[in-house]
């Protein structure tokens, strides 16, 4: 080998070495100021026990300081008021009060995501890997499990996304494989889309489910009714994002994209189908984009997670009646991923 070449291949793994060290470098200053912007205020939430114990709505605290990511619960006839704290730190949490889903983020040199099963005493039963950032999660009534996860991007307004949604028992076994994988019917036809989506699921049953698919190479998205047992998803209707069946499975919440003609950003505001009539109503009190997948607090009334403007780590949970006739209210202040647990 001659000097010449020698020094090159050296050179070259100089700049490698140093582009490790670079990123490598950029992540953990990256981790350090996310944990200090989680610490940088005392939590101001009046913590209590008992809340557990009846009616309640479970979620992601969100208030700054040593609560900031933890699994806590207010009660259901007091939203603002004081909260149980759990032991389980969560990104995206579903509950049905006997049985807790928790979308975890563990932060390192590596980053990994987890999916975990949890019982009333906040005991892992089962877990499995995520392959991307968490995203969804959802458990139907007799204890399925969706989960959905970025695997690139970090926002449904990216161009180029990509989603990995899959259904899991409680136990952990997987049920589906990914649905993108299932065979979609357009109008009767079916269409195999290179580049398709899968996220927001929502369960009728144990069997069927409704979700969102998007193909960004055919510049459509639609709302689709799945079957596990088929292996099928048909689609109903286009334009609908992240649906959630309303408690006495009449209707679906989902978000609508209002953007101004010409706009390159989404603007999604709130809406909800008719299942029998498949009538839109486009809940317009709501002027801001929800980028979230709402939630039913009862048949009458909506959740959903905002970020604070001027607080970027914190969000509140709010509220929006489901016929839009009022505008909407914080309903629990710091907090994100609502989850209502009836009794």
């Amino acid at each position: 080998m001659s000097g010449h070449a020698a020094l090159r291949r050296r050179t070259a793994f100089a700049v490698l070495v140093l582009v490790v060290l670079v990123g490598t470098g950029w992540y953990v200053t990256a981790e350090i100021r996310r944990a200090r912007a989680e610490q940088a205020a005392p939590t101001q939430v009046e913590v209590t026990e008992g809340v557990l114990d009846g009616p309640h709505v479970l979620f992601r605290g969100t208030a700054p300081g040593e609560l900031y990511g933890r699994v806590a619960a207010v009660a259901l006839d007091d939203l603002s008021g004081p909260r149980q704290v759990t032991p389980a730190v969560c990104d995206r949490v579903d509950s049905d009060g006997a049985t807790t889903v928790c979308l975890r983020t563990h932060r390192g040199v590596v980053t990994t995501y987890e999916a975990q099963v949890l019982d009333a005493a906040w005991r892992t039963t089962a877990s499995w890997p995520l392959p991307g950032l968490p995203s969804r999660t959802q458990q139907s009534p007799d204890g399925l499990v969706a989960t959905t996860s970025f695997v690139t991007g970090h926002s449904y307004a990216t161009t180029g996304f990509s989603t990995e949604t899959t259904v899991h028992d409680a136990d952990g076994a997987e049920v589906s494989g990914n649905l993108e994988d299932f065979t979609l019917l357009v109008d009767g036809k079916r269409v195999a889309p290179v580049d398709r989506n899968v996220w927001g699921v929502t369960f009728a049953d144990e069997r069927v489910f409704y979700a969102t698919v998007q193909s960004q190479s055919l510049d459509r998205t639609w709302l689709v009714r799945g079957d596990l047992a088929e292996r099928t998803l048909v689609t109903l209707l286009d334009g609908v994002e992240c649906p959630s069946l309303s408690p006495d499975g009449t209707r679906l919440a989902f978000k609508h994209d209002a953007r101004a003609p010409g706009a390159a950003t989404p603007r999604w505001t709130p809406a909800v189908l008719d299942l029998a009539t498949m009538a839109v109503t486009v809940l317009d009190a709501e002027e801001r984009s929800v980028d979230d997948q709402i939630t039913w607090l009862d048949d009458a009334t909506l959740l959903y997670g905002m970020p604070r403007t001027d607080e970027p780590a914190t969000t509140d949970v709010w509220a929006l009646p489901a016929d839009g006739a009022a505008d909407p209210v914080v309903a629990i202040p710091q907090a994100w991923s609502p989850s209502v647990v009836r009794g």
